[in-house]
């Protein structure tokens, strides 16, 4: 992992074993469904992010506001100064989610556990049911980091350009139009189908090896590069709801270094239900 450009972002299985009980660390579990994951079993003194309940504003479709991120820290017993480990189920897509959201309320120091739950367990890894607390503490974060993500506008404005590259980070299948979402999502789908205008199609696990592991550096750059996604131009990430393209995001931010990367979280699930947006359906490029 020394190859990345920001190594220290990630973290070994080993790592968070050996930190289980370090006062400075805590270990979060990130999941999309925690009564098929979390509540069967957890690395011990884990706590739970619920991203449906907890990374997400409860009446609008939005990331939670920063008043609320400070709440989940504080019941958390986090600090500004507490590193937090994140994994979480659906292969670290919404413990990414969460980094970025965190990163978002300016959280220093955020790591991901390399191969998440999946790794941890298939390395037969201590396991536990328990629900840990902590003490409340208190919480204060600066304003939100607008750099860091963009909005429907901000695609629009940047189509045809070519110093940008917006990367389309689902399945081929979603990128060529033939299905709208993936088919356990088939109800969530959106009203149109196919791709933005002029992005390229990086399915966001090309990115990661069989046990959930990222790529080694050389490969990720091979990966992106050759599709003209490169550190010279800005890129934008989206896939459905943001949380793969946040798995693109971290990949392009911390492991390759690139200066300028944004997450389009309204995603195709916005782009597919506007009124007047442009579409395109065609091959995926292999």
């Amino acid at each position: 992992m020394s190859d990345y450009a920001h190594p220290e972002v990630l973290v070994t299985t080993a790592w968070a074993e050996d930190h289980l009980n370090d006062p400075a660390v805590r270990i979060l579990e990130v999941d999309y469904d925690p009564s098929s994951a979390y509540e069967l079993g957890h690395i011990p003194g884990a706590a739970l992010v619920d991203w449906k309940k907890d990374i997400n504003h409860a009446t609008r479709r939005d990331i939670l506001p920063r008043e609320q991120f400070e709440r989940l820290m504080g019941r958390l017993g986090a600090t500004p100064d507490t590193t937090l480990i994140l994994y979480g189920d659906m292969r670290n897509w919404f413990a990414a989610f969460a980094f970025w959201t965190f990163k978002i309320y300016g959280h220093e120091d955020v790591r991901l556990i390399n191969g998440g739950r999946r790794k941890w367990i298939e390395e037969g890894r201590p396991i536990s049911e328990e629900i840990p607390s902590f003490s409340a503490a208190q919480y204060s974060a600066p304003e939100a980091n607008g750099g860091l993500r963009s909005f429907l506008p901000d695609v629009r404005q940047i189509l045809g350009r070519d110093d940008f590259r917006l990367v389309d980070v689902r399945s081929p299948a979603e990128y060529k139009g033939e299905i709208a979402a993936p088919p356990e999502y088939a109800t969530e789908g959106a009203q149109r189908s196919g791709h933005i205008p002029g992005a390229v199609n990086i399915p966001w696990a090309q990115a990661i090896l069989e046990d959930d592991t990222f790529k080694p550096v050389e490969q990720l750059r091979e990966l992106y590069g050759a599709q003209g996604v490169t550190p010279e131009r800005s890129v934008i990430a989206y896939c459905r709801i943001g949380e793969r393209s946040s798995h693109t995001w971290f990949v392009l931010t911390y492991l390759l270094g690139y200066p300028v990367v944004t997450n389009y979280d309204g995603s195709w699930s916005e782009w597919g239900n506007a009124v007047g947006v442009p579409v395109e359906k065609e091959a995926a490029i292999s």
